[in-house]
């Protein structure tokens, strides 16, 4: 089974490509849909956050209270790090065993998309990685879109690789500086070349591989 890595910037377009490849029939799981999944009421890591962070992170519902911990960790790099303990091993432990459940059932290509990946260093895992990326103004515009102030984009840009180093580690990237319509193009495209060997930079968009 070829098994690809999905990573890209906060905002960069990487929901929309898991659509398409979910699509065209290739299995994909989401590392951001696993991280709410562990802080579910009643699983071991919400605990872990509630004693960490404090009782309010926790609301009347017994749900966590994302947006209250996001103001906590995002301004705090040593809290995003203790935060990061707790979800990582737990997130990581769930896409390995549906890794494990497709090469049973005998898949010929899936994908995880993870926006840590080279944060993470979960790199050697995948035969190839795919970086989404998009100019710096449309990054912005995009997450303005969310209702996130300047602050709030700043730091959770800051919390992830420059894009830059991310291109320069991936195999293929796609530019979502376009339509919709263009951006699938460039994922077929590079569903045709992921045989390449692991090492091989394709860059879909137009934009040169620096």
């Amino acid at each position: 089974m070829k098994l690809l890595g999905l990573t890209g910037g906060v905002g960069m377009g990487k929901s929309a490509c898991a659509q398409f490849l979910r699509a065209r029939s290739i299995p994909v799981v989401d590392t951001d849909d696993l991280a709410r999944a562990v802080v579910e009421p009643g699983q071991p890591a919400l605990a872990e956050v509630q004693q960490l962070f404090g009782p309010e992170m926790i609301g009347a519902d017994g749900r966590l209270r994302r947006d209250l911990l996001a103001r906590r960790v995002f301004p705090d790099p040593d809290a995003r790090r203790q935060l990061e303990a707790i979800l990582h091993p737990r997130i990581r432990a769930l896409w390995r065993a549906q890794v494990d459940k497709w090469r049973a059932e005998r898949k010929t290509v899936a994908v995880v998309a993870i926006p840590l990946l080279f944060e993470t260093k979960a790199e050697p895992e995948f035969d190839a990685v795919i970086c989404v990326a998009c100019s710096p103004s449309t990054q912005m515009e995009r997450l303005k879109a969310r209702g996130w102030s300047a602050e709030q984009i700043e730091q959770r840009i800051r919390a992830q690789m420059p894009t830059e180093e991310k291109i320069a580690r991936s195999n293929y990237v796609i530019w979502t500086d376009c339509p919709l319509d263009v951006h699938a193009t460039q994922m077929d495209l590079i569903l045709r070349l992921s045989s390449n060997p692991k090492g091989s930079k394709i860059v879909a968009g137009g934009r040169s591989a620096a």
